[in-house]
Parts: structure tokens; C-alpha cells; sequence
């Protein structure tokens, strides 16, 4: 292996060829990471460097397939299509959900602990052909939305019932804040993402609006928290490929019934979160444009 010759994928573009020895520099710098796509004669594809036996730190993934000829095109918009991914730890994502949770009822924590949690959760999350994913958002960024939040947190518990129907369209657009404060905030590899939200604050609260009247119908919902998260998806902007929500109304039924459910019975709920979690994540998908179109 130590004779062969090296590309890697960069921003959609092939990279090289690099002797192996010059490759391995470049992984040690950080320019070449496990996430990145790479390809030397012998295997049928692009692969991750962290899936090549020996090439980076803790990759154990079995050799390739041996396949002729130079290295496959990269695909534009960078690295084709596939589903989301998320690797979270059962104990530590259910500790980290407690701290954001305890954060947000006490209010002034609130912009550093959903910080923390944004990263946290990014750093985990593995999008194909965006290696190194990370949330670059601070704190006080917009700590008055988050500050607000907590805020709200305790108009459940009012008697006043006109009270309570009013924060839901406050907290649809604390909520769209959010969103588009995420979206500005993501980079990969370093390099911050021309990624933008542009759905309507009105058209998010209608979203909200809709939910909360859904309820009456007892599974309705399901198929609006569908509708919603495809609504949401065809609203970010900036990438060359459409995200998608792939998930049916009937599997966020039937998910989030077990999921709550289990809960009930409290010690399934470590298990129970991830489990929700993995799944939720694996059903948003990046796409060619044009493809959910043709389909």
C-alpha cells in the first residue's frame, strides 16, 4: 500500500494523485479527516478515509473490492446523495438531553446550554459529503430568543388559558429563529456552509398552528409533523443538493407511540431516546436536485 498513489475529494473536486506517505501528512495536518472521500487503484469507489484498514487512526473496515482503471468522478454539489446518520451514545446523549432540558427551565443558562447542545449534536451527526460537520453559533448570538424560551416554559403551568393559546405562535417564531440561526452556523471541515432558511416565520407558525389543531383527530398529527419537516426541507437554501424528508406519516405514528409508550415505564428511556433519535436523524436524506421531482 505504501507505493500507491492517493486522491481525495475536496468541495466536490478530485485531488492529486498523492503519494501515500504525503497523504498521511496531510491527514496528520487535519486537511485529509476520516470523513474525507478518498480513492487509490483497487477499490470500486470512493471511500472514507476512516473505513481504509491502516490509513487513519481507528479505521478497521475491510479492504476493497479491486477495480480497474483511475478513480470514479466525484459527484457533483459535493459527493452525491444518501441519508443522514447520527452516532450518539446512549448515557450521553441521555445526560446531555437532562442538562439542556435543567438549562432551559432555569432560564439564564439557556443560550450557553443549547450552544453546547447544538454542538454536541452536529459533532455526531454525519452528512455524506460534508466531512467534520460542526455548529459554529455562540451564545449570545441570539441569547434572547433562548432567554424567551425558558420563558415560556412556565406559561404551561399558568391558569390563564388565553395566555397559553397566545405563546403558541410566540413560541413558533422563537422556534424559526432558531432554524435559521442553526443553518447560518454550520461548517464542514472548517469551512463555513452557504446554507440559509428561508421559510416564512407566518408559514412556520401556521405549521405550529396546524399541529396543535391535528391533536383532535388523535393520529392526524403524525402526518403534519411529515408535511412540516418536508416543508422545512424544501425551504433550506444554499446547497447544491435538496435535503429531503424521507420518513411517512405512518412510521412517526407507530415510532412515537412505542417511543412514548416505553417512557411511561421510565428505564427503557435511555435506550428508547436513542433509538428515536437514530431513526428521526437517518430520515432526512440530501438528494440531486430534481431528483424527488423526477421520482
Amino acid at each position: 500500500m505504501s507505493n500507491r498513489s492517493w486522491f481525495y475529494a475536496s468541495s466536490g473536486q478530485q485531488q492529486g494523485p498523492y503519494p501515500e506517505a504525503q497523504l498521511r501528512d496531510l491527514i496528520t495536518r487535519g486537511t485529509v479527516g476520516a470523513d474525507t472521500l478518498v480513492w487509490t487503484e483497487g477499490m470500486s469507489g470512493w471511500q472514507r478515509a476512516g473505513d481504509i484498514p491502516g490509513l487513519v487512526p481507528g479505521g478497521s473496515a475491510p479492504p476493497s473490492v479491486p477495480f480497474p482503471g483511475g478513480p470514479p468522478p466525484v459527484a457533483a454539489g459535493g459527493y452525491g446523495g444518501g441519508a443522514l446518520s447520527i452516532d450518539v451514545g446512549i448515557w450521553e446523549l441521555l445526560g446531555r438531553s437532562i442538562v439542556f432540558i435543567i438549562g432551559m427551565v432555569l432560564v439564564i443558562p439557556a443560550p450557553w446550554v443549547a450552544t453546547w447542545f447544538y454542538r454536541w449534536v452536529f459533532s455526531r451527526l454525519y452528512v455524506p459529503g460534508r466531512p467534520n460537520l460542526a455548529f459554529t453559533g455562540q451564545p449570545l448570538d441570539i441569547w434572547y430568543v433562548f432567554i424567551a424560551i425558558g420563558i415560556l416554559t412556565y406559561v404551561g403551568s399558568a391558569d390563564l388559558y388565553y395566555l397559553q393559546y397566545l405563546s403558541i405562535p410566540i413560541q413558533a417564531v422563537l422556534s424559526w429563529m432558531v432554524i435559521r440561526w442553526i443553518a447560518s452556523n454550520l461548517s464542514s471541515n472548517g469551512q463555513p456552509l452557504p446554507i440559509a432558511f428561508n421559510g416564512s416565520a407566518l408559514g412556520y407558525v401556521g405549521w405550529q398552528v396546524l399541529l396543535y389543531i391535528s391533536f383532535i383527530t388523535i393520529i392526524g398529527w403524525a402526518w403534519v409533523v411529515t408535511a412540516w419537516m418536508r416543508w422545512i426541507c424544501r425551504n433550506i437554501d444554499g446547497t447544491q443538493r435538496e435535503v429531503i424528508f424521507t420518513g411517512s406519516g405512518l412510521e412517526v405514528l407507530w415510532r412515537t407511540i412505542v417511543f412514548v409508550i416505553a417512557c411511561i415505564f421510565i428505564i427503557p428511556i435511555p435506550w428508547m431516546l436513542a433509538w428515536f433519535g437514530r431513526w428521526y436523524a437517518s430520515q432526512f436524506a440530501l438528494a440531486e436536485r430534481g431528483t424527488m421531482a423526477n421520482a
